[in-house]
């Protein structure tokens, strides 16, 4: 049963487990699969094989159950394996070395044979885990569905930890880091942090979001006492609980109760006073499942947007082509329907109508207006209902070069009778003769990145009919980026067996990912830009410094967005300190690295960006300087590139 209903979430957060800690010989795994799913639990994690097991030539592996005691269904949907713990394949005795190898092999083929959906693997005995990385890399290699999640506590010394030696210094990620370097950041291995009664600072348990962290073994040691004696969590404890939910993690809990909550039978909870003697007995770990189905359900619906976006979270988009392609009817609707840009455009309009025509001047001025690259006219509309609020006389040439989104564009205009105050230009805006010069030029040529949609290329080429003291709306524009830890979008890309991919901006609505430091700007670009050396090409070098009580970490590639003034205090934007809330028109952009950067605790890590013009094409192309080089990406726009 799931721990409860919150809107939009159709994720499998909503799913708790429970661990089994007592070997279940014989016909004991029924039963205690069916007393956890009768006390509300979704699976259990259980052992396969008898822990005292040692191969021995002949011997029979000792599995905890027939394959025949339960059904396909319930061994793939309730049953996640527990690999033996005294397995060591990194251990100094060869024999035990031996035995292990051969035991992982035996319980993971066992596992396949049940069509168990993932077996947890014991975490590694030792930092240096290399043996036991190559024998689970060529398990995976064998895998199809089956996912191996690495059992690792969640843990890491603080650097006030004085009294402890460089050497002796504990971080969990670094020994997950190691494992799935040697299993070359392979899709089917994730993790399964145990959670304990302390935590390691914000800042480094951020980095586990943007790790493939499948659960969240939370330890009933990790819970304190309230006040009625029931358990509960710290506040810490708390918001990193609210935070696995939020991308996809399941809870198991694990361990004996510690809470002297007195055991009672569901007739008593609920409410049957004719309950018998024998009915079924809670489970020991209910009262710590109330208390986590508590959290869940407590957190906030999912914003109306959230659930919009929902379906395009970590999904790799490439980004629009507007000038090469005419964009289509489906998605003009889409850009259509955010309600919130357009406010702000009109807000804009307003704003610059009332600062140029004075109100004793009303009834004799007509300004001006010329919306460059109208689509089916949403800009066309917000500039007539800026001039209608503040009592302004507006002529509207709407220029438009698809010639399909200009037939809808003549028929809006026929439709709301604006056929006085709107001329419908179909033509490209860099090669128009306009008849008069506009006092305002508007334009939403804008991409994630700000100008990776060419709009500097394109109102260059249109500023030639603005007055000299004519108004660009946007006025301004800035892209930013931050280096982020996000190892799916990385698979995903590395699925594709190609440089190419690794070296192509994806447009992608971020959700499983670590931010690592905070944005900076890139490139900053003016309108109108009457400067006669003015160039579009830029270069900047940036350097980021990680929060110190961070850690170590490994950089994915950079998360890209824009903010952009439109006209003095109106701006619109994605960049999260800033961002312009309730708008959906843009998600952020990715530049992968084909290798990712290992950026040792307390290393900056340097990034140059460039962003390069030829006569037929723009690129950007990026590489990593520091804290190691890495190659320079997408050289002479040669992957990707947005042509003119």
């Amino acid at each position: 049963m799931p721990l409860g209903q919150r809107a939009g979430d159709k994720s499998d957060s909503r799913y708790c487990g429970v661990e089994v800690l007592d070997f279940p010989a014989g016909e004991g795994l029924p039963a205690v699969l069916n007393h956890s799913l009768a006390s509300a639990f979704d699976f259990i994690l259980a052992p396969l094989v008898d822990p005292n097991y040692r191969p021995t030539p002949g011997a029979v592996l000792p599995v905890s159950a027939s394959d025949l005691v339960l059904g396909p269904a319930q061994w793939s949907n309730h049953v996640v394996g527990k690999i033996s713990e005294w397995i060591d394949l990194d251990a100094e005795d060869e024999q035990l070395r031996l035995d292990s190898e051969l035991t992982l092999k035996q319980e993971i083929a066992w596992a396949s044979h049940l069509s168990l959906q993932a077996c947890v693997l014991p975490a590694p005995r030792r930092s240096s885990c290399g043996n036991y990385a190559r024998v689970v890399n060529q398990i995976l290699q064998g895998l199809t569905n089956m996912h191996l999640w690495l059992r690792l506590p969640l843990e890491k010394s603080e650097p006030m930890d004085d009294d402890l030696d460089k050497n002796e210094m504990v971080d969990s990620w670094e020994l997950w880091n190691s494992f799935r370097l040697l299993c070359d950041h392979s899709s089917q291995l994730c993790v399964a942090l145990d959670i304990s009664s302390t935590l390691p600072s914000i800042n480094s348990l951020g980095r586990w979001f943007g790790e493939p962290v499948r659960a969240a073994i939370l330890q009933t040691n990790a819970f304190l006492t309230n006040g009625r004696g029931y358990p509960c969590l710290s506040k810490q404890h708390q918001r990193l609980l609210t935070g696995f939910f939020n991308h996809y993690v399941q809870v198991i809990l694990s361990g004996r109760s510690n809470h002297n909550v007195p055991p009672v039978s569901e007739g008593v909870l609920l409410g049957d006073e004719n309950h018998t003697e024998d009915a079924p007995v809670r489970h020991a770990l209910s009262p710590y499942l109330d208390y986590t189905a508590y959290l869940y359900r407590r957190m906030d619906p999912l914003p109306e947007q959230e659930r919009f976006e929902i379906n395009y979270r970590d999904f790799l988009q490439s980004p629009l082509q507007p000038l090469m392609d005419n964009l289509e009817a489906q998605t003009y609707e889409t850009f259509e329907k955010d309600v919130v840009k357009y406010t702000q455009y009109q807000r804009a309009v307003a704003k610059v109508l009332v600062d140029r025509v004075p109100d004793d001047a009303v009834s004799t001025t007509r300004t001006v207006l010329m919306v460059v690259g109208a689509g089916r006219g949403p800009l066309v509309r917000a500039s007539l209902q800026a001039a209608e609020e503040t009592g302004r006389k507006l002529k509207v040439y709407a220029v438009e070069k698809n010639p399909n989104a200009v037939i809808t564009l003549h028929s809006l205009i026929k439709l709301e009778g604006w056929e006085s105050m709107v001329t419908v230009i179909s033509s490209d805006m860099r090669c128009w003769d306009a008849p008069e010069k506009a006092d305002i030029l508007v334009s939403e040529l804008l991409g994630s990145f700000g100008d990776n949609e060419l709009s500097p290329e394109c109102l260059d080429g249109a500023q030639r009919f603005l007055k000299p003291d004519g108004i660009s709306i946007p006025s301004s524009y800035t892209s930013f980026i931050q280096p982020i830890t996000a190892s799916k979008l990385h698979n995903d890309i590395k699925a594709h067996k190609d440089i190419a991919h690794f070296e192509t901006a994806y447009v992608v609505k971020l959700h499983r990912i670590a931010t690592l430091a905070p944005p900076q700007q890139v490139f900053t670009f003016t309108h109108p830009n009457f400067s006669p050396n003015a160039s579009n090409q830029r270069y900047t070098k940036l350097q980021f410094e990680m929060p110190p009580d961070m850690g170590s970490c490994l950089v994915h590639g950079f998360a890209g967005y824009f903010d952009s003034v439109l006209y003095k205090d109106v701006h619109l934007g994605i960049e999260p300190n800033t961002a312009t809330p309730n708008m959906f028109s843009w998600f952020p952009i990715f530049f992968p690295l084909r290798k990712p950067i290992y950026v040792p605790d307390g290393s900056p890590i340097e990034v140059h960006f460039w962003r390069c013009c030829a006569p037929t094409k723009v690129w950007y192309e990026w590489a990593v300087t520091t804290p190691t080089p890495s190659p320079i990406h997408n050289s002479n726009g040669r992957s990707y590139w947005v042509g003119l």
